[in-house]
């Protein structure tokens, strides 16, 4: 498959999408999905959901994958419609809701990031948030932002943390093994094809303030700061399992210092919050 796929239509992008993440949701819990390095950064967008989220809000969870988020979310008494264009996914969500008793305030729905419409509740959320990188398979950032803003009270919240275009691990590590094409993929404009279980993830990379622009229409920005900046990105597990005090360091300086003015911009990811107009 040819690095942009021109004569590929976006719906045929977004069901070879849909395809992938079907075929790893058995086992998406485990080293492929929730790897010690993917645990850290999720612990640190709980972080901030907790300071952004008063207990019990209605909340939005933008690509819901497996449910980590969204029952830990209910456990600390939030009500969450999740979402996911992965039917397969959204199933593993509703069985994890109910071997965690929280059956009542999840409810997991098969919607992808480009079908918000098919949402009810206009004005009846306090939140959205959506964590590690649905929202780069979506084709359409400007239709994302009006139906978050139609879903949202005013005031509401959005959270997301989102695959960054600046990643140095990523670039220092494939330049060192002589890959260019890899270490530059996340400039390419459009989405561009990443393998995941023999399957392609159609996916676009973006900078904070180019991802703001889809936004600024409804909502204003309040900050954004990178993730794993310095802490090394998932796929480089063997930093932490060798370094495992290096890791550590890198990751309080992360939080130190990834919302600074320039470094803020990147990271593996960045994480952006900002208030419904």
């Amino acid at each position: 498959m040819s690095l942009h796929e021109p004569g590929m239509s976006v719906s045929a992008q977004l069901r070879a999408t849909q395809h992938a993440f079907d075929s790893v949701a058995p086992d998406y819990d485990g080293p492929r999905g929730n790897n010690a390095l993917i645990q850290a950064m999720r612990t640190e967008m709980w972080r901030w959901l907790d300071a952004t989220f008063h207990s019990p809000s209605r909340l939005i969870d933008l690509g819901c994958g497996t449910g980590l988020d969204a029952v830990r979310m209910a456990q600390r008494g939030h009500f969450v419609t999740a979402t996911d264009w992965s039917p397969l996914m959204v199933e593993r969500t509703r069985e994890r809701a109910a071997q965690q008793a929280v059956s009542a305030r999840v409810q997991a729905i098969a919607v992808g990031g480009q079908d918000l419409q098919l949402l009810d509740g206009d004005g009846a959320y306090e939140g959205v948030y959506s964590n590690l990188g649905p929202l780069n398979c979506v084709p359409d950032l400007f239709e994302v932002s009006r139906q978050c803003a139609r879903l949202l009270r005013p005031g509401g919240r959005v959270v997301f943390t989102v695959v960054g275009r600046i990643c140095p691990w990523e670039l220092g590590h494939y330049l060192l093994h002589g890959k260019w094409s890899r270490a530059t993929v996340r400039f390419a404009r459009g989405a561009v094809p990443v393998q995941m279980n023999r399957h392609t993830i159609w996916t676009r990379y973006y900078g904070p303030r180019e991802f703001y622009r889809a936004f600024r229409a409804e909502f204003r920005l309040d900050r954004y700061r990178g993730l794993c900046l310095f802490a090394p990105p998932p796929y480089l597990k063997w930093v932490r399992d060798r370094y495992p005090r290096w890791y550590r360091a890198l990751w309080r300086l992360d939080r130190h210092t990834a919302g600074w003015p320039l470094m803020r911009a990147m990271g593996d990811h960045f994480l952006i919050v900002m208030t419904r107009r």
